[in-house]
């Protein structure tokens, strides 16, 4: 299998220590270090082996803050290469007093959903005092994780490769979108088709979990419920979802249903059988196996009070129409359980530019199938570092259903709700 090199960008204004930081990474010297600004005439590349983590290119680039014609033309080159970075690492001098170049640097980089960590870089012992004031001046850095070393000491590597092992997340990390899936078995896959159903395709979700199972040398089967006849007690609903399970000379190994049928699937599915759903499963997928952070948001339910605020999130910009999850069946449950709770939504870039998420109580974010994972990750990212809760629409519709119901779907991902 191909791997592909993770890009490491060294970013920072003039006599941050980048270099230094680049030398302490390689164990040799790679880049010039000398106290004269702008000695980083060109961006310098090292191609490396970091074990734990594969192959790497590292970029050492310029101070984004040279002034004049030539300091233009480094700018340029700087925020080119942090188009190319999958791994941001921003080196801070706490001993200076402008962080315009920071604030910049995090700006942008954000802007791209880069995965971002900052290194402080002690020229003295005694700048590490500066940090709270540094932290002041650029707000940004309370969304990131922090390392303080001394980059022209030898013994920082160690304590520096850790930092990078403990919180980058390489592109070439491999992620099963059914790990549950076993050769020569049956899965039903469950798609009502309401009506926002697009006409003459399936939805991602479903198309993925079609591809992978024939992909694994499983058997792939589509059956579609009528929700409103099911929910009018209409028993020939039921008669004819037995019929169909009855049909398989070998029971199917797991139902693989969309979340809006929970409370019917969850009851009418056999004990003895998997059962999950689409957004469950992408929402594992996407955030590269984040799924427990997901089901351990949940439990801010329980503390909600009449005046809390809940943001739930949708990636992207759908038709809504009918009984849209978002922004009427979620709501509605809310309402009806938590009298007094404020619900808002964000839609597509929203989430990305608002300012107010450590107000929320509880992020309730969609099974993100239109978003990468790089997009995803950082979201997850802000709301790890200001302790705000989250879950998605998946297990917040198994929930409704009670406890059985979302330990049952979380069950083929190895997890319960006590995880």
């Amino acid at each position: 299998m191909l791997v592909e090199r993770d890009h490491i960008g060294i970013f920072g204004k003039m006599n941050c220590g980048k270099s230094s930081v680049m030398n302490l990474l390689t164990q040799q010297q790679t880049s010039l270090v000398d106290p004269t600004p702008g000695t980083t005439a060109d961006t310098k590349i090292a191609l490396q082996e970091i074990h734990g983590l594969g192959p790497v290119k590292l970029f050492d680039t310029a101070g984004l803050d040279e002034a004049g014609t030539l300091g233009e033309k480094k700018r340029a080159k700087v925020l080119a290469d942090l188009k190319e970075c999958d791994l941001v690492l921003l080196v801070i001098d706490p001993d200076t007093q402008d962080f315009a170049t920071e604030n910049t640097i995090l700006q942008q980089a954000r802007e791209l959903d880069k995965q971002i960590l900052v290194l402080y870089n002690l020229f003295r012992p005694s700048s590490a005092q500066r940090l709270g004031v540094v932290e002041e001046s650029v707000p940004l850095l309370r969304f990131h994780r922090k390392l303080a070393l001394a980059a022209i000491d030898p013994g920082c590597r160690q304590p520096l490769l850790e930092f990078i092992l403990g919180h980058f997340v390489s592109k070439n990390c491999r992620m099963e979108l059914l790990p549950f899936v076993a050769r020569d078995e049956f899965y039903v896959l469950n798609i009502p088709m309401d009506a926002e159903t697009p006409p003459g395709r399936y939805l991602r979700p479903q198309a993925l979990a079609e591809e992978y199972l024939t992909r694994h040398w499983a058997y792939p089967v589509s059956y579609r419920m009528d929700l409103g006849r099911a929910r009018q007690g209409d028993p020939g609903e039921r008669q004819r979802f037995e019929a169909f399970l009855g049909s398989f000379r070998r029971p199917p190994r797991a139902i693989i249903t969309d979340s809006q049928a929970m409370d019917l699937m969850h009851p009418w599915t056999p004990t003895e059988m998997m059962l999950t759903t689409f957004s469950i499963m992408m929402i594992n997928y996407i955030s590269r196996g984040r799924l427990a952070a997901f089901a351990r948001g949940i439990r801010a339910l329980d503390g909600l009070r009449a005046g809390d605020k809940v943001l739930i999130a949708e990636a992207c910009n759908h038709s809504r129409i009918a009984e849209d999850i978002g922004t009427v069946q979620i709501p509605r449950f809310l309402a009806q359980h938590w009298p007094g709770v404020v619900v808002e939504h964000n839609f597509g870039r929203e989430f990305q530019e608002n300012s107010r998420l450590a107000s929320y109580k509880l992020v309730i974010h969609c099974g993100g199938c239109m978003i990468s994972a790089q997009k995803l990750l950082a979201r997850i990212r802000d709301l790890d570092a200001i302790g705000v809760p989250y879950t998605n629409y998946g297990i917040f519709l198994a929930y409704t259903q009670g406890r059985a119901a979302l330990d049952r779907v979380l069950r083929p991902f190895g997890l319960t709700i006590d995880d």
